[in-house]
């Protein structure tokens, strides 16, 4: 087999930017915005920074595209591995893009509250930044359920890089037990009110990250090997 550099390098291309957007839209941007404690804080940072709220919500939109489209051309690249697990990585991938489109709607709610139009005026401002925060929760919890796809498919996707001949075998590894680490996260989270504030919370999800994104870089910037001599 003769792997195909250039879909390689479309695919890494395609994770870095899915690795971009979701940082902006699932990390830095809520940690600018949100004040968990402060429902009066939180409305008062979203109105005053109405356009990073919408860039966030574009963000994370594009970021679900991509998403859709990767699993797509990861399939182009290990179909010849292994035809069953490569349709597998496919399927738990994409299972989670609808999921996490229509957990959106929250954020358009969120901006139709925050929005001042005149139906909202029977609410008092203390009635609108609840439900702020209770569309703020109920995005997380969409979240959450997609979360159990976004670990699901590093397993096959991990097994693949890790017999592929053509990726380095630890990121398939790494991507193996981080689909683990990402299904006991979920399990935790749903079983344990308080699991934030166990201190295994903030690594199970770390071989995840050091898989994807290390299997991003080298497919982006090293590309990939190929089995014989004759190059692409």
């Amino acid at each position: 087999m003769e792997a195909n550099k250039k879909t390689a390098r479309l695919a890494g291309f395609l994770y870095f930017l899915i690795v971009i957007t979701g940082i902006f839209s699932l990390l830095y941007v809520p940690s600018q915005l949100i004040v968990w404690d402060n429902p009066a804080r939180t409305v008062e940072n979203i109105i005053a920074s109405e356009s990073l709220f919408r860039l966030e919500i574009l963000s994370g939109l594009l970021c679900y595209l991509f998403f859709l489209l990767l699993p797509l051309i990861l399939y182009q690249l290990f179909k010849n591995i292994n035809k069953n697990y490569a349709v597998l990585m496919v399927v738990l991938a994409i299972i989670s893009v609808p999921i996490s489109f229509s957990n959106m709607t929250h954020k358009f709610d969120i901006l139709s509250l925050v929005s001042g139009v005149e139906y909202l005026s029977i609410y008092s401002p203390e009635q609108i930044q609840a439900q702020v925060m209770l569309a703020l929760e109920s995005y997380n919890h969409g979240n959450l359920i997609a979360q159990a796809f976004w670990g699901l498919w590093l397993f096959p996707f991990g097994y693949l890089v890790f017999k592929s001949g053509f990726l380095p075998k630890l990121l398939g590894l790494f991507l193996m037990v981080g689909s683990c680490g990402y299904f006991l996260d979920f399990i935790g989270r749903i079983l344990c009110s308080d699991y934030g504030s166990l201190w295994i919370a903030d690594y199970l999800t770390i071989p995840a990250s050091i898989g994807e994104i290390g299997t991003c870089l080298w497919l982006l910037i090293m590309g990939i090997k190929t089995r014989s001599a004759k190059q692409e």
